[in-house]
């Protein structure tokens, strides 16, 4: 990511940090020990650091650099990490000189200071000058929504053509986002029980259901 001077932080975050959180159970610490190598608080984005208006439910983006020791990271270190800092964070993973972006959904939630984190969008792991992220908007909110659609490709862009009207705000784009994602694991659970299946009227049974699961997903 090309960011200004500006905004550099580069600061070691000890995974002990996180050790200390209440949500950390023994299984969660393996999987830091075992995936995570270090961690490195790269970036902070705000008003202060770049010229973009406040935001209404953004202050500050963190990018957080992680150093793996595999391609592997388990969704959960990442929830606890974004539970543990009150910001809204971009990830950057690196692994064998390779790079892959995540981003969380992440809403406020009804506790003040705290965070709901939801869906979590990620890109193909690149080579360091493959992966494109510009820093785009007027304010804050815009900024880190424009981030989640960048990281999240295709899965938040959807075919407005026979009539469908394109979803107002990125947290609609997510909610159709889920919806699709859901049907679509409905249909990959029924094939594989096709695939299992021997009795040919079942067969038959389960093709009409993934039948009407495809139509579902085409009316969304």
């Amino acid at each position: 990511m090309n960011l200004p001077e500006t905004t550099l932080y580069g600061k070691k975050v000890p995974k002990q940090n996180f050790y200390d959180n209440p949500s950390m159970t023994p299984a969660l610490k393996r999987l830091f020990i075992d995936q995570v190598h270090s961690i490195v608080w790269q970036n902070k984005i705000s008003p202060f650091t770049v010229n973009v208006g406040t935001g209404i439910y953004v202050s500050e983006i963190e990018i957080i650099h992680i150093q793996l020791n595999s391609y592997d990271l388990d969704k959960k270190v990442l929830q606890l990490i974004d539970k543990t800092i009150p910001y809204h964070i971009l990830f950057l993973l690196e692994y064998r000189n390779e790079i892959q972006a995540r981003i969380s959904f992440k809403e406020e939630s009804q506790k003040a200071g705290t965070f709901k984190i939801g869906t979590y969008y990620q890109t193909d792991w690149l080579s360091p000058s493959q992966l494109d992220l510009r820093l785009d908007g007027l304010s804050m909110d815009s900024v880190y929504e424009n981030f989640v659609y960048q990281i999240a490709g295709d899965r938040l862009n959807f075919d407005t053509n026979a009539g469908k009207t394109e979803p107002e705000t990125l947290k609609d784009a997510v909610i159709l986002d889920g919806k699709r994602q859901k049907i679509l694991s409905e249909i990959a659970a029924l094939n594989n029980k096709i695939q299992k299946e021997k009795q040919f009227n079942r067969q038959t049974e389960l093709y009409s259901q993934v039948k009407l699961k495809n139509k579902e997903l085409e009316e969304l």
